[in-house]
């Protein structure tokens, strides 16, 4: 029998679109305590409205993963509230699209601070919380993007591949104390990260980088595949509820079959062939 998860204490971060929202809704209806938190409070009103649609409550805190101080300020008010939290979900993230020489450095170190410091920001803050209790789970939400890389997405790869690999090494130090840490490495979903917060380089649309006609026959590309995907977000929610109740929850957690299938080829194909691969799909139809 799976673990009930009613009255789990739940902190999410990057509710206020995306998966963040749908999870803390999908986990409100279910009996959680969720605490929804987002960088701009002005946007909280499609979590209330997909709160209210399907039952349940959420609070809504404002923190910035990349403000240390507002992270301190909704995690004291937390731990006063309710004293301890069952489960982290680290989902606020970015996207940044660009070849890197159309990239400025601030850029990349903004991608940075959001993708990985901005987890480590929180994580820091409640792995108290957690070890004094000896129980708790961290999910990170990573990508296909942690295991695969693409061109015009690298400083969006290392973020990505920065968050995997610290969240395997603190994986071995938290067990000693009890502590689940976990991944989720979704694929392409229809998500405002592809429309609205969307960023490109500073020349991603400027015509005299030399990567100007490679950058836009890619983002077309990229806008297409998008367009035609129909998996259902939902996936990503239920996922999440399956690792909470789960006694020994696997490690590495891929939800779409595409990722699924490109996780297998990255460790079973040798590099050459995995790459020729990726080459062939990305630029088969680009004439420069």
């Amino acid at each position: 029998m799976p673990k009930s998860i009613e009255g789990k204490i739940v902190l999410i971060t990057g509710c206020s679109s995306g998966f963040g929202l749908h999870t803390a809704a999908h986990l409100a209806s279910r009996g959680c305590k969720v605490i929804a938190t987002m960088r701009n409070l002005e946007k909280q009103n499609a979590l209330l409205n997909e709160v209210q649609r399907r039952g349940g409550t959420v609070e809504v805190l404002q923190l910035d993963v990349t403000d240390k101080t507002t992270v301190k300020e909704a995690i004291t008010h937390i731990a006063a509230k309710y004293g301890y939290v069952d489960v982290l979900v680290n989902n606020a993230g970015c996207g940044l699209g660009g070849f890197f020489e159309d990239l400025t450095d601030s850029e990349i170190r903004q991608n940075m601070e959001t993708n990985f410091f901005g987890v480590q920001n929180v994580t820091r803050e409640i792995i108290p919380l957690m070890r004094q209790r000896k129980k708790g789970k961290i999910i990170n939400i990573s990508s296909v993007s942690g295991f695969s890389t693409s061109p015009a997405f690298g400083a969006y790869n290392a973020s990505k591949w920065a968050l995997e690999a610290f969240s395997e090494s603190l994986r071995y130090e938290l067990k000693l104390f009890g502590i689940d840490v976990l991944l989720i490495e979704p694929g392409v979903y229809r998500t405002k990260i592809f429309y609205e917060n969307a960023h490109y380089a500073h020349n991603f649309d400027n015509p005299e980088s030399p990567y100007y006609p490679v950058s836009q026959y890619l983002k077309k590309k990229m806008t297409e595949h998008v367009e035609d995907c129909h998996k259902d977000i939902e996936e990503i929610p239920l996922l999440i509820e399956k690792l909470i109740r789960a006694a020994n929850p696997s490690f590495r957690n891929i939800p779409d079959i595409e990722s699924k299938m490109l996780y297998i080829l990255r460790r079973i194909l040798p590099f050459s062939i995995y790459s020729w691969i990726i080459h062939k799909t990305l630029f088969s139809g680009y004439r420069p």
